[in-house]
């Protein structure tokens, strides 16, 4: 996970996203660098917008999210909503995950 952070925040900063600077940020968060890791993320991540990518992974889960019209006064549609907002929310977190190998 701490690769996908490395890559994200490069890109974050306007920085590339390449092999040299993935590996500067993961040995200044005093991680164990993997070299065989960050050339498998720099390489997954070429010819990915990661801009819209985020964009898309942080978007779909809101609209999915809309929660139907509650019946009146009904307390446990209350309880499963947020049951299905952290559902959601995992679901995305996952998803980023994934897009970013």
């Amino acid at each position: 996970m701490e690769y996908v952070y490395a890559a994200m925040l490069l890109h974050e900063a306007g920085q590339k996203v390449d092999e040299t600077h993935v590996k500067k940020v993961l040995e200044a968060a005093g991680v164990k660098v993997d070299d065989a890791r960050v050339k498998a993320l720099v390489a997954s991540l070429e010819g990915v917008n990661i801009k819209e990518a985020i964009e898309k992974a942080s978007v779909a889960p809101v609209a999915a999210a809309a929660p139907a019209a509650p019946a009146a006064g009904s307390a446990p549609a209350k309880k499963e909503e947020k049951k299905d907002e952290k559902k959601n929310e995992e679901q995305a977190a996952a998803g980023l995950g994934a897009l970013f190998g």
